[in-house]
């Protein structure tokens, strides 16, 4: 099945008699849209659609073979050299599965050696600039807690948020950004130590702020523009009680 998605892309990407869009992109030009198919993924996911999750699943390995035949083309490496370096990194991030479990250095260990052999030996390596912000800063946080930088429990975190806080307060326009920056950061480090993912809760945020708005619009009718804040104030505290 594999070979006839590769070959449709390839036909896609031929120079005379390809696709005029599909034989122009790039790695870069193409990166948006991958990481727009991993979020449709997830929606799909969240939704729990599993039809469309198939076709969500489609389009991101889509991705993954337009990236490859780029590579290709420019000698670089092909689809069957992402598939071979995932499985041999799978059997070695599993040794307790695939070898000898007693002789497994850990995981930690086994992390670090992949991490030596690049040009970048840091802890916090690899952590994608691309991911979003929340979960970036999460899992640098992770990855810092490893090597023993962390606080003991929460109220460490805690009393940053509030540390944080009082900055933002004090700052001037030139500094607000950065330290509105620093709050989040305080904040997704607490979450982290309450065991919450400050990205899904975040996503859980929206989705009630977007549920609450929708139904204050309903309620307020054709009227609702022209409500004063105090009013629509009364819409939303009343939709709330009714666990809206």
């Amino acid at each position: 099945m594999i070979e006839r998605l590769t070959a449709i892309m390839a036909r896609l990407r031929d120079p005379v008699d390809g696709c005029e869009w599909d034989r122009v992109q790039t790695w870069s030009t193409i990166a948006p849209y991958t990481i727009e198919e991993a979020y449709e993924v997830a929606d799909a996911i969240a939704r729990d659609d599993p039809a469309d999750l198939k076709d969500e699943l489609g389009d991101l390995l889509l991705q993954v073979v337009f990236h490859s035949r780029i590579a290709e083309e420019s000698g670089a490496f092909q689809l069957s050299d992402v598939v071979t370096a995932i499985s041999d990194k799978m059997e070695r991030r599993h040794p307790h599965i695939f070898g000898d479990a007693l002789a497994s250095p850990g995981w930690e260990t086994i992390k670090a050696g992949e991490r030596a052999q690049k040009s970048d030996p840091s802890a916090l390596a690899g952590v994608a600039i691309g991911l979003p912000a929340l979960s970036r800063a999460e899992k640098l946080q992770k990855r810092a807690a490893r090597t023993g930088f962390d606080w003991p429990d929460a109220e460490g975190p805690l009393a940053k948020v509030f540390e944080e806080i009082e900055e933002v307060r004090e700052a001037g326009s030139d500094t607000v950004a950065e330290e509105i920056g620093d709050l989040l950061f305080a904040v997704t480090n607490w979450a982290r130590h309450l065991g919450v993912d400050p990205e899904a809760a975040l996503r859980a945020g929206n989705a009630k702020f977007e549920a609450r708005f929708r139904a204050i619009e309903t309620s307020g009718g054709d009227a609702f523009a022209a409500m004063t804040l105090d009013q629509k104030e009364a819409l939303w505290q009343s939709i709330k009680r009714r666990g809206g």
